[in-house]
């Protein structure tokens, strides 16, 4: 029996761990939706995820009844506790050959997975949170931007948006305004899309995959793919976690930790046009882990 009793959440794809720091045939533990597993990624690169058991020491001696769903993706370890769908979300730059393709980080951050969500979508902080990096006084303004629900793609699209950023990333060569597209495709895990400053025909590509420990802790694997040839990794990661370092606490310090969807709870702004369509998107497909739902 399961301590999460969200079908929505249950029947999700989870990241739980970045393939690139897993040692073949080396078991991990983790934990998601309060449930203790392990996971590894066999000899033959396929990766392996059962609930933890005392008497299960390696990868090669997990019983077949006791493996839940598994694949891997973006760079990482995925798995379920119900019945996933057959494909995840599609990030189709991710086959781009020429970008480089990063886990910036995994963070544990003591609030609910929506909470986080609702964070890096978020324009309005940059000046304030990501001083001299994502925004600066006085250019503080979130300019109208559009937003859509896609019931089709069943995902939230935020698009025109743009903002000034005194350095956008690793490869900028100083402040300028930056177009970006933000994607939720999945109730856990966010898309960015911002302007590359190598190619401005194409976007670097930048996602938080939120793996939910419980309604109000999370680990937050952070993706990283981008276009930056002369930069080395430590460099782009370390950007990376300069930005979610300064975002750490403000999310810590989230009252309450689970997001209230009722859409009086907290006052909204324009700014937070994307925040009031995730809410509402929640709503609709009636997920009730880590959030706290509408009085009946």
């Amino acid at each position: 029996m399961t301590k999460c009793s969200d079908p929505v959440i249950l029947n999700l794809w989870h990241p739980v761990g970045a393939i690139a720091e897993t040692v073949p045939g080396g078991v991990q533990d983790t934990v998601l939706l309060e449930e203790r597993l392990s996971f590894a990624v066999d000899m033959d690169g396929e990766p392996v995820v059962w609930r933890s058991r005392p008497d299960v020491e390696g990868v090669d001696r997990v019983p077949g009844a006791d493996r839940l769903p598994a694949r891997s993706a973006y760079g990482y370890v995925w798995t379920s506790l119900g019945s996933p769908p057959a494909e995840l979300f599609p990030i189709p730059e991710y086959e781009e050959p020429d970008r480089r393709k990063l886990n910036a980080a995994t963070f544990g951050v003591n609030v609910s997975a929506p909470r986080a969500i609702e964070n890096f979508l978020d324009m309005g902080h940059f000046p304030y949170v990501h001083t001299d990096i994502l925004g600066v006084e006085p250019h503080t303004e979130v300019k109208e931007y559009d937003v859509e629900i896609s019931v089709d793609r069943d995902e939230i699209l935020a698009t025109r948006c743009r903002f000034f950023q005194p350095m956008a990333s690793t490869a900028s060569g100083g402040g300028a305004d930056v177009d970006y597209v933000y994607r939720v495709p999945h109730p856990y895990c966010s898309v960015l899309y911002k302007s590359s400053p190598v190619d401005e025909a194409r976007r670097d590509v930048i996602a938080i995959f939120l793996q939910p420990v419980d309604q109000e802790h999370v680990r937050a694997h952070m993706l990283l793919c981008v276009l930056d040839e002369d930069n080395e990794d430590k460099v782009i990661k370390r950007f990376q976690q300069t930005i979610f370092g300064q975002d750490k606490p403000i999310l810590e310090n989230q009252v309450p930790k689970r997001l209230p969807l009722d859409p009086r709870a907290e006052t909204p702004i324009r700014a937070d046009k994307s925040a009031i369509a995730y809410r509402r998107w929640l709503s609709q497909k009636g997920v009730t882990y880590g959030v706290i739902p509408v009085a009946a």
